[in-house]
């Protein structure tokens, strides 16, 4: 395991297939409760998500705007993982641009179905947040 400050070049790479990340934010009395999202690494070395501004985990960066995010190879490929911490931002612009590029990359989107499910993502209020790495363990084995 290694750790540093930043996300490295072999790190973004990993970070842009299309994996799930486990985002953890701080839930002050309640244990971390992790949940599965997508994410973008930007060129930057960070790392952003969009949900909508209602949300349990905005509510709770609300509070506390620490987060982290663990992504993982999957089964079948040798041991891989990234974990990455760090104080969160809320962006008000570019969540829809996100959203779109998300699912272009999880989805196949010439299945309507997955089409009409980018629509509905698309017609409700969204917001970027992004993550600014304090901390980045990874593991190779």
């Amino acid at each position: 395991m290694t750790n540093s400050a930043s996300l490295t070049t072999e790190d973004l790479e990993f970070l842009a297939r299309p994996l799930h990340g486990f985002l953890s934010v701080a839930g002050g009395t309640q244990p971390p409760q992790p949940r599965p999202i997508w994410f973008e690494a930007t060129a930057e070395g960070a790392v952003q998500f969009f949900t909508e501004p209602g949300s349990l985990k905005m509510r709770r960066l609300a509070r506390d705007p620490r987060a982290s995010l663990v992504v993982a190879a999957p089964v079948g490929e040798r041991e891989r993982w990234i974990s990455v911490a760090g104080p969160t931002t809320v962006e008000t612009g570019g969540a829809p641009d996100l959203a779109s590029r998300l699912a272009a990359r999880y989805w196949d989107l010439g299945d309507p179905a997955r089409a009409a499910g980018l629509a509905g993502i698309l017609a409700t209020e969204l917001t970027r947040v992004v993550i600014h790495p304090e901390t980045v363990h990874r593991y190779v084995y």
